[in-house]
């Protein structure tokens, strides 16, 4: 089902790669394209998430009012979305439909079950002197990643700690992405916040075994999503103080 589409954003990536030369801007430049693709369904997230934000104190009060009724407590809860027209799922939609792509672009950087994706498949095809520029990420004259089809943990195993510590940085980065959005939400409860911080911690353990395209990838996502949502959030605000 998602090789059609793995082949696709696997063909994208080799006309990105033609024009700029190097695989880890190719990858940082179909991030923006898919985001970009993807924008009506972020935005309409990102709403859902600020709507469901702006409410929260009002349904604060619900809960309290009825904290005895369970039953009346959800009546109420469902009249006022109707009422103040908020869909309490609104952000779930856009994230699942979001879904196919991630993964499509997860198996075309780095694994396909247990077989190497297109892209890993791809550079090994090349002939031994060609390979080591195609897996570099270089920015101007420094090499960032020496390969970017490498995870933090075959780079460790292979060279030792001071090869690796480039990719553990980017590692690091990986957690933070999931972390920061998380933070960035007002009105969440420690608990809500503990739990952020807790899966952040849990996906640096993914971030350490996958292709470094892949963390490439979704720090580059990540810090665009973030990006997004400061101005859309600040945008709905001045509409709303506006009002």
């Amino acid at each position: 089902m998602l090789e059609p589409l793995e082949q696709l954003l696997f063909n994208i990536l080799q006309s990105l790669y033609g024009w700029l030369g190097d695989y880890g801007w190719a990858i940082i430049a179909l991030t923006v394209i898919i985001r970009l693709i993807l924008l009506p369904l972020t935005y309409k997230q990102t709403k859902s998430m600020y709507e469901m934000q702006r409410i929260q104190p009002k349904i604060k009060e619900l809960q309290e009012k009825h904290k005895g009724d369970k039953q009346k407590l959800q009546e109420e809860t469902l009249k006022f979305y109707q009422e103040n027209k908020v869909n309490p799922f609104g952000g779930c939609l856009p994230l699942i439909l979001q879904m196919p792509i991630f993964f499509a672009l997860f198996r075309m950087l780095g694994t396909a079950g247990k077989e190497p994706g297109l892209f890993p498949t791809y550079i090994a095809s090349l002939p031994e002197e060609a390979q080591a520029a195609a897996k570099a990420f270089m920015i101007w004259i420094w090499t960032i990643l020496p390969d970017i089809t490498m995870s933090a943990k075959q780079m460790y195993s292979a060279q030792g700690l001071t090869a690796a510590i480039p990719y553990i940085i980017f590692v690091a980065l990986f957690g933070l992405s999931i972390v920061i959005p998380q933070l960035m939400q007002p009105g969440q409860q420690a608990q809500q916040r503990q739990m952020g911080i807790a899966m952040g911690a849990m996906m640096l353990f993914f971030g350490w075994s996958v292709s470094a395209g892949v963390v490439l990838y979704w720090v580059t996502s990540s810090a665009l999503g973030v990006l997004q949502q400061i101005v859309q959030t600040r945008t709905l605000k001045r509409r709303e103080e506006g009002a």
